[in-house]
């Protein structure tokens, strides 16, 4: 596929499918975009639909077959869309930072990254009523092959984040704040304690093969 180059091409890659519940479309809305009239246009097209796929086959449509709809606030953004926004202090890191997952043509191989901001509903009903984040930080810990996870105060948002060779860090803006788990650390809370967090949670669904091999994933991946 190349370079998306007008509304019509944009639109096609906009139906492409990651994977059984999410399309590129999904991913391409950004306020930055809309407000200040940047166009998110993809630089390899091609790279970018790959790092989407394993992303979303690995980490978002197991949480969709768990919780239901999952709420994507900041997905996809194209290099130039992000450098804008790091530039005018928009809250985008800047092109080359390690932790900058939004840009999902930036690597591939053992570099390859994918990531989103997102709310899980279901979740989010329950921290506002005084949940504590850890609940959920530790239910994906111990199901999902994630990457990176960072915690926000509104609605427990999280950025989520695959990489082809996982880090495995929780970071949060949420008290308490900083890094609860840092790279090729052990947790310090035990098996035993973490899964009494999370025993009110919906049975973990997120081995299913997927829908059809036609859009080119592998089957949702777990611990």
């Amino acid at each position: 596929m190349r370079k998306p180059a007008s509304m019509w091409s944009l639109e096609t890659f906009g139906r492409q499918r990651l994977s059984r519940y999410f399309f590129m479309r999904d991913f391409m809305y950004s306020e930055i975009s809309g407000f200040h009239g940047l166009p998110n246009l993809p630089e390899n097209p091609d790279l970018v639909l790959e790092n989407g796929r394993a992303f979303c086959t690995a980490l978002l449509d197991p949480l969709e077959e768990t919780f239901g709809r999952v709420a994507v606030r900041s997905g996809y953004r194209s290099p130039d869309l992000n450098r804008y926004g790091n530039e005018h202090k928009l809250n985008c890191a800047r092109n080359t930072h390690p932790l900058e997952c939004h840009i999902w043509d930036r690597g591939a191989g053992d570099d390859a990254i994918a990531g989103a901001s997102i709310v899980v509903p279901w979740f989010a009903d329950q921290y506002d009523q005084g949940r504590d984040w850890r609940d959920l930080a530790w239910w994906l810990h111990d199901h999902l092959t994630y990457s990176e996870m960072w915690f926000f105060p509104k609605l427990a948002a999280l950025n989520l984040v695959w990489r082809p060779q996982p880090w495995r860090t929780i970071s949060s803006y949420i008290a308490p704040r900083g890094l609860l788990l840092r790279r090729g650390e052990t947790p310090t809370e035990p098996l035993e304690k973490r899964r009494a967090r999370y025993a009110d949670f919906p049975p973990f669904l997120g081995l299913r093969p997927p829908l059809a091999p036609a859009y080119g994933a592998a089957g949702p991946s777990g611990e």
